[in-house]
């Protein structure tokens, strides 16, 4: 048969409801329609396949072994049928489906676990595809529709056809080595002044990839009278703190750092304490995907 010549599902649904009660007025009344409109419906269908479907005696209605043939196909397709409706119906209302989240590689040390566990509880049908990337790349990310919606830190002020919403300010940490002075002999609660960092040599990440966290800690810094050198960039703070470690220079970080440990490093809270970096969830203005909606709600 031709696929434009597929019957319509509704003449597959009342040939169904026939096969399975076998008379004319009971299946009518299960369908919720006349006699007449069911004869129908039954006749273009035997049309179609070319073959009478059911054996019409007085009294009696039995299927043709033409329509034993039909009937498990029948309720195969209107099955399927059901099946994409209830899933077109779970993605609608954003119960189900696929979703693309972007993250700050330090935001798997603070809240991106509690985050992923509390949506997925909410939303175990949602399948979240998780992508670790600084911020410059996400919001490409965004733009060129790679991912759904981004965790960044120090978001740009303004940017085309994105939104942006603060989740959470985070204080920054000095990073120093061990054996520094300003850690010698100090306990892990003290007190650093940014200004005592001046004239040391600095590990960043590149500006590039995180242009709006790089200015920020470089105004922290001229805050308390200097600009940084920047002697060594590394694109995790992980890195960061290794080449801190080995003695490349010292750094600001966020203060969900202190979670990596690693051997020779050591973290300072500092002063001033409003020195703060912001982390925002990110997504595309005119996004109407409910699942965007439903992750953006649980972190917002």
């Amino acid at each position: 048969m031709d696929r434009s010549e597929l019957p319509p599902l509704v003449q597959l649904h009342a040939f169904v409801v026939l096969a399975e009660e076998l008379h004319f007025g009971h299946a009518a009344d299960r369908l919720g329609i006349a006699q007449p409109p069911l004869s129908q419906q039954i006749r273009r269908l035997e049309g179609r396949v070319g073959h009478a479907l059911f054996d019409r005696t007085p009294g009696r209605v039995a299927l043709t072994a033409a329509g034993r043939e039909l009937l498990p196909a029948a309720r195969r397709a209107l099955a399927e049928l059901e099946g994409g409706l209830a899933a077109a119906r779970d993605v609608g209302s954003g119960r189900a489906g696929r979703i693309r989240l972007g993250f700050a590689a330090s935001l798997a040390l603070t809240i991106l676990p509690e985050l992923l566990r509390t949506y997925r509880e909410r939303f175990p049908r949602v399948q979240i595809e998780v992508h670790e990337m600084t911020t410059a790349p996400q919001l490409a990310a965004l733009r060129e529709r790679r991912i759904d919606v981004g965790l960044l830190r120090e978001p740009p002020d303004e940017e085309p056809g994105l939104g942006f919403a603060t989740v959470l300010r985070e204080p920054f940490v000095a990073v120093l080595p061990a054996a520094h002075p300003l850690v010698a002999g100090s306990t892990a609660g003290r007190v650093v002044e940014v200004a005592r960092l001046a004239g040391l040599p600095f590990v960043l990440l590149p500006r590039e990839h995180g242009p709006g966290l790089y200015d920020r800690i470089v105004a922290v810094c001229q805050e308390a009278g200097f600009t940084p050198e920047v002697v060594q960039h590394a694109v995790e703070w992980q890195t960061v703190c290794a080449l801190v470690g080995a003695g490349f220079g010292v750094s600001l970080a966020p203060a969900s750092i202190r979670r990596i440990r690693l051997k020779g490093v050591a973290f300072r809270r500092v002063t001033p304490g409003d020195a703060r970096t912001s982390v925002a969830a990110a997504w595309r203005v005119n996004d109407s995907d409910p699942l965007v909606a439903g992750l953006l709600e649980a972190m917002l």
